[in-house]
């Protein structure tokens, strides 16, 4: 085992919450497909982590570029409540909490992005492998995103002002996070919209809503407590469960 694997392994195993497998790999396929692989064996707690990944994706297997040096997640979670659409949101308000970032300004995009002013600078990809059995991918930007691999804004934490920063302590911090994001889940979520929408990127902005049925615009006024948006349009109120959220002001 080598030195930063038992770096993590003792914050872990001192904080209750080591996982019955532990890998930590210079790069990978996909984080996601690793803890796939190692659920099938009955696996209940996973961690593997990358500093790179040749084939990660985001939501609707869109490609989410993975070069060198970033931090690439997945984890394993086994939850009471049945999987819904507020997991990723209670994942991504935990890792605001995370103790080497709450001092940073950064926001939340419905509905799993991690945000900032400046850009996305991660992301969450939640695949449920059974009603309540999920594998939880997180990619995070520690170093500047070249801007001709990128199509929208994106900036990284080191850009926002996270300096001196340790790989192995931000790993375990997001572990936990998760852990603890699972904890408010099987809790139904108390507060959530309250929780959510002190966070929310584009609140009370024009935005556009991309839905199954089309496209709609109007005024972003934040999330309910079950998770879904709230868009002010010239046809009245709108609530949407699943789509993709477009602030008019830029090309996110």
């Amino acid at each position: 085992m080598d030195l930063e694997t038992r770096q993590l392994q003792k914050i872990l195993d001192d904080a209750g919450q080591n996982p019955e497998v532990l890998i930590l790999k210079p790069v990978t396929t996909s984080t996601n497909d690793d803890v796939r692989e190692i659920a099938i064996n009955g696996i209940q707690s996973v961690l593997v982590c990358s500093t790179k990944q040749t084939q990660g994706r985001g939501q609707r297997q869109r490609q989410w570029v993975s070069p060198e040096g970033n931090i690439y997640l997945s984890t394993l979670l086994n939850t009471e409540t049945p999987i819904d659409g507020r997991l990723a949101l209670e994942i991504a308000l935990n890792i605001l909490q995370m103790p080497s970032l709450k001092d940073l300004n950064l926001q939340v995009k419905w509905p799993n992005d991690l945000y900032s002013q400046h850009g996305k600078w991660g992301g969450i990809l939640v695949e449920p492998l059974s009603p309540n059995q999920v594998i939880v991918g997180v990619g995070i930007n520690l170093e500047p995103i070249p801007k001709e691999n990128i199509e929208q804004h994106a900036t990284s934490l080191r850009e926002l002002g996270l300096h001196n920063i340790s790989r192995i302590q931000l790993i375990s911090e997001l572990y936990l996070a998760i852990q603890q994001a699972k904890s408010w889940f099987d809790h139904n979520c108390y507060n959530l919209a309250a929780r959510f929408n002190h966070y929310a990127a584009f609140k009370n902005q024009a935005v556009e809503f991309e839905h199954h049925a089309g496209l709609c615009s109007g005024i972003f006024l934040g999330i309910q407590d079950d998770g879904s948006v709230n868009i002010d349009t010239h046809a009245g109120l709108k609530q949407f469960y699943q789509g993709r959220l477009r602030c008019l002001d830029s090309s996110t």
